[in-house]
């Protein structure tokens, strides 16, 4: 019996180009995952001073120093002692140092009428430097439950004589109802922000 050799390629063809269709939409799909956003969530630097005088000098705000594991945009999670993680659907807009920076500086502004704050490469010759070590600005679950905890080391140093004038640890934490972006971040959010707070005042304050 003879075989119809064209009815055959045709088939042929189409089961190749059916193959190579699936294959392509299996890409694109794959290529959609991979490339859906990560949910971004900012920082943001207290307000409510409820004295709003500042120190005599002029401030200039270090980028802070952090460990590799803390500096990214990565949000730190801690599920046991020592163990580091980080969590899959959410990043902060930017490093966590350069972040903590801004936010800094945006609270001494807040803080200050006179606003006489500033960071390296503006310009200005400061009387005071800050420098600020963060120890600590993630999730932990401990035995008593989850939290969000921030803790930053923080010198205040004459820029004339590199005296240290102060030097003070400051830490937070805030329950956390679920370790999810939202949740962690907004905890986050709070811890910050009580730290900045105290940090801010302790600094005006040793201000000479």
């Amino acid at each position: 019996m003879m075989r119809d050799s064209g009815a055959e390629g045709t088939q042929r063809f189409g089961v190749g180009r059916g193959r190579a269709m699936l294959g392509v939409f299996l890409a694109l799909a794959l290529a959609g995952c991979a490339s859906a956003p990560i949910p971004t969530y900012d920082l943001s630097a207290p307000t409510g001073f409820a004295a709003r005088g500042g120190g005599n000098g002029q401030l200039v705000v270090v980028t802070p120093t952090a460990l590799a594991v803390l500096d990214s945009e990565k949000i730190v999670v801690e599920p046991t002692p020592g163990q580091v993680t980080y969590l899959p659907e959410a990043q902060w807009s930017d490093r966590l140092t350069s972040l903590l920076q801004a936010r800094t500086i945006q609270a001494f502004e807040n803080s200050s009428r006179q606003r006489r704050v500033a960071r390296p490469g503006d310009g200005v010759t400061g009387d005071y430097q800050l420098n600020m070590d963060v120890r600590s600005f993630g999730i932990k679950v401990l035995p008593e439950g989850t939290f969000a905890v921030v803790e930053i080391s923080a010198k205040l140093i004459a820029t004339q004589t590199g005296r240290i004038v102060s030097a003070r640890i400051f830490s937070a934490r805030v329950p956390v109802a679920s370790v999810s972006g939202t949740s962690a971040t907004t905890a986050l959010d709070q811890a910050s922000n009580q730290v900045l707070m105290e940090l801010v005042r302790w600094a005006n304050g040793a201000q000479g």
